[in-house]
């Protein structure tokens, strides 16, 4: 058997996930967000969960195809995200964060907590045994759940996907969405220093400036947003102060 790399989180890169249920938006916040990383200078890779990887690209279109489901249920479904992953980890993930390479991951570990454990019913001790081994220690340095209203997101999911019968996940019930909305909440309040929960229910550009400041404050360590301000309309302002200025001096 050959001995793996120890997964862990102290890389030179950061590792940012995102959660959600169907249609919260997370395929254009990620692109979003990694438009603001490249335009501050740092490398970024974009990728995904089931898949990612060439390996994990096979296993995903039996996932979503439902295989799992019919050969043995949740379980299957845990043992194949887990093959995936491992896969996703080890061939593109961990070597671009040691690279220095900034991560941004559509799904990951908490996605199959919320699907095939607190849906699926598949045991904590599975779970935490596929964890192990799949990513060790290399938790997300921030996992961004996008949350909005299920009747909202399933009817975004039905917009995109256009004349495309929905798939495995699209296809539940209302009330599983619900319960995996819940779900994901339960997840960020158990871990507040690694998730965030932004309200997705609004214009893509205003998420999008919400998940910066949260990237500005817990990762690039500036403790408010700053308010980039062009030169001409600086020297406006700048001009506009002088002559409040001249005018009270006036006066007084």
């Amino acid at each position: 058997m050959v001995e793996k790399t120890p997964r862990t989180n102290s890389m030179h890169g950061r590792f940012i996930t995102f959660e959600g249920g169907e249609g919260s938006g997370k395929s254009t916040q990620i692109k979003l967000l990694a438009k603001r990383l490249e335009g501050a200078n740092l490398r970024t890779l974009v990728t995904r969960e089931p898949g990612g990887s060439p390996g994990a690209e096979i296993v995903r279109h039996l996932l979503l195809a439902g295989v799992g489901r019919l050969i043995g249920g949740a379980e299957a479904e845990a043992l194949l995200f887990a093959a995936a992953r491992d896969d996703h980890v080890r061939t593109l993930i961990q070597p671009a964060l040691e690279s220095g390479v900034w991560v941004l991951c559509d799904r990951f570990f908490d996605s199959t907590r919320v699907y095939q454990g607190r849906l699926g019913e598949v045991s904590p001790a599975m779970l935490n045994a596929l964890q192990d081994v799949t990513i060790g220690a290399m938790k997300p340095d921030l996992t961004v759940i996008l949350d909005v209203p299920v009747e909202i997101g399933l009817a975004r999911a039905a917009v995109r996907r256009g004349s495309e019968a929905p798939d495995r996940f699209e296809s539940e019930s209302i009330d599983f969405h619900r319960r995996l909305r819940d779900a994901y909440r339960q997840i960020a309040a158990a871990e507040p220093e690694r998730c965030v929960v932004i309200d997705a229910n609004a214009e893509p550009h205003v998420v999008a400036a919400r998940i910066w400041l949260t990237v500005q404050e817990r990762l690039l360590g500036w403790p408010q947003a700053k308010v980039e301000v062009k030169p001409e309309a600086k020297s406006k302002a700048e001009s506009k102060a002088k002559t409040k200025s001249k005018a009270k001096a006036k006066s007084a």
